[in-house]
């Protein structure tokens, strides 16, 4: 009897770099997951600002109130954003190697975070109209990318996470690694081999294996970096190599449709 791979968590970012949030479904558009970092924020140079160097990101709570984005953290006032948060006119921004424009958030909103960090930040949201293009070594014409790291979608299964949790003394959540989808009953690092996928009704390419970093060390619940530098230290044991320390399969959606909890996975090549 062949195995059952499945579908078992979704986690979308409605802002990049802070905390994600799961559901039970969830629309994949040409960009990845309906909402997933189209929003992010910038320093006063337009380059991107993450929890690599501000950990403390991991601890705004994001909840999604039907058109709004509702943001919550200890001692800070609660926050509100929607469309009307933005202003009309765009900003040059940059993430990794690529430049875009993007839309910046009113005064009050970029106040907001800019107080949180200690930091002159701006909130931007992604533009639709001057889309982001994907790395073109593993994509194809035409594909692009929210302001997620550098491809649609991130996977990573529940057995490749059990085996490394084996190694360590303290385990870690898979939100260390902050993926979009989690896929049961597979074997571990199986889905390193894998070249196209299919969840429910909608194909994947599998494109590149990616390459992990000082992230994974944020303790997600307390916005702490391990002092001993884990998990990342133990993948780097077994699982370096000369394109980086791997662990998760990048993926570019090639079609569109709804993602649910449960649904089966097949393999296609």
């Amino acid at each position: 009897m062949s195995k059952l791979v499945t579908l078992s968590t979704i986690i979308i970012y409605p802002i990049k770099s802070l905390a994600g949030i799961r559901l039970n479904e969830s629309k994949v558009e040409k960009y990845g997951l309906n909402n997933d970092r189209l929003i992010m924020l910038v320093d006063e140079n337009g380059l991107f600002v993450t929890q690599r160097k501000y950990p403390q990101l991991a601890l705004i709570n994001v909840q999604l109130v039907e058109h709004q984005i509702k943001l919550v953290v200890n001692n800070h006032s609660e926050l509100i954003i929607d469309e009307e948060s933005f202003l009309k006119s765009s900003f040059p921004v940059k993430i990794w190697k690529d430049q875009c424009r993007a839309f910046v958030a009113k005064k009050l909103i970029n106040d907001w975070f800019s107080l949180y960090l200690n930091l002159p930040v701006k909130l931007v949201r992604y533009n639709h109209q001057e889309p982001r293009l994907s790395d073109k070594e593993f994509s194809k014409a035409g594909d692009v990318v929210s302001f997620a790291d550098g491809f649609p979608l991130l996977v990573i299964s529940q057995a490749s996470l059990n085996e490394l949790n084996s190694r360590l003394e303290k385990s870690v959540s898979l939100l260390n690694f902050r993926p979009n989808i989690v896929i049961d009953g597979c074997e571990a690092y199986e889905e390193d081999d894998w070249k196209k996928i299919r969840i429910g009704e909608i194909e994947f390419d599998v494109v590149k294996k990616c390459s992990r970093c000082i992230l994974t060390t944020v303790d997600p619940k307390t916005g702490i970096k391990n002092l001993n530098g884990q998990p990342l230290k133990a993948l780097s044991d077994y699982r370096k190599t000369k394109e980086g320390i791997l662990f998760g399969m990048n993926l570019i959606p090639r079609s569109s449709g709804i993602i649910r909890l449960n649904n089966s996975i097949k393999i296609l090549r």
